[in-house]
């Protein structure tokens, strides 16, 4: 079937120049064929022909193709569009599966950029950190935590330093903190908070909370979580944590701005409070802990006997737990810990009776 408009005006333009040839216009097998005086013939499919509505002129109207974004074809026939079926439907943005691509290949860089690269980039940085500067990023960290955790627009939080209490603390680190991996400068602190929880931090910094104190039932259980937190800060961990989420924060802060404030402050001491180290890493420190424990005739099994009340009194999200047991499972650290004892020896607490209450009353 063949449908022609030849009485009626029509023009065309190339999109090269602003002048218009006059065509002939016929539709047959779907498509408008556009004759131009030269004896061209252009074929627009009916499916893909579309009207501006943008049109000045009442008298007549324009048409575009919509796999051309130049042409244009002035007709004053109103009855040819009874044969476009699509005149009037918007034609789908120009792009848009590439615009797609585009964008899945940039959330896919993005994630393997905090994933992948920031985390192999902070592990080979935080070896050639010096130590002045590690120590340094430790302190600004340990006052933002302070901060964070302290009275809103109040003093930060409150270090314990009952003297009695510091005595006994210094007396358990020293016991731990032997041998010829030692750290150098190594600084505990226990903050006047209830949470269940200790940290390390670059620098040598380990940060133990109130809460810790009073839920342990002796003092090897403490003496147990100081040791595994001392295997972090010689194994470097806390750097390399750090660095991977300054790294995160930069890219993050990139894409949603406002990182560069109170937010990256919030996210950065949050993430060091609630640290989680990958399965090699906690392993580590387990064992490094073990040593220490029976280097100072402290039963490493402390540490097993501290989860497991703690994982019947509170459960698997309490927020010991949830820092310290979210790789290796709970189950095979516990085990692993009473196996590390020795059964033959006889072990002695690391605190007398007497330094175990000053020790509980730190915060006091």
């Amino acid at each position: 079937m063949s449908t022609g408009f030849n009485g009626f005006g029509a023009a065309y333009f190339d999109g090269d120049r602003p002048i218009g040839k006059e065509v002939s216009l016929h539709i047959a097998n779907h498509n408008l064929q556009i004759g131009l005086d030269n004896g061209t013939t252009l074929f627009w499919p009916v499916e893909d022909i579309r009207v501006l509505e943008d049109n000045a002129n009442a008298q007549s109207f324009t048409l575009r193709l919509i796999t051309d974004p130049l042409a244009r074809l002035l007709v004053a026939d109103q009855m040819l569009l009874w044969y476009l079926p699509n005149a009037k439907r918007r034609s789908p943005p120009k792009g848009r599966g590439k615009l797609a691509l585009w964008a899945a290949g940039a959330v896919a860089a993005v994630a393997l950029q905090v994933t992948v690269l920031v985390p192999l980039l902070a592990d080979r940085l935080a070896v050639f950190i010096p130590p002045a500067g590690e120590r340094a990023l430790g302190e600004a960290t340990f006052e933002q935590i302070r901060g964070a955790l302290g009275e809103t627009g109040l003093a930060p939080l409150a270090m314990c330093e009952n003297p009695a209490g510091a005595n006994a603390l210094a007396q358990m680190t020293a016991a731990l903190n032997g041998g010829e991996a030692a750290p150098e400068g190594l600084s505990v602190t226990v903050l006047d908070h209830d949470m269940i929880n200790a940290f390390a931090l670059p620098g040598g910094f380990v940060v133990i909370f109130k809460g810790l104190i009073d839920h342990a039932e002796t003092p090897d259980e403490v003496a147990a979580v100081l040791a595994h937190e001392i295997g972090h800060v010689v194994s470097r961990d806390p750097t390399r944590h750090a660095l991977r989420s300054a790294g995160s924060i930069g890219i993050l802060g990139l894409l949603f701005g406002d990182f560069a404030g109170g937010a990256a402050v919030l996210f950065l001491t949050e993430r060091l409070i609630s640290a989680t180290y990958s399965q090699q890493a906690e392993t580590d420190a387990d064992a490094f802990g073990y040593g220490r424990l029976e280097a100072a005739n402290v039963s490493p099994a402390a540490l097993g006997t501290m989860f497991e009340r703690l994982r019947e009194e509170h459960g698997d999200g309490n927020e010991l737990l949830t820092h310290f047991l979210s790789h290796p499972s709970l189950s095979d650290r516990i085990e692993n810990a009473r196996a590390a004892a020795d059964e033959t020896q006889e072990y002695a607490p690391i605190l007398d009776d007497t330094g175990w209450k000053a020790l509980q009353s730190i915060c006091d």
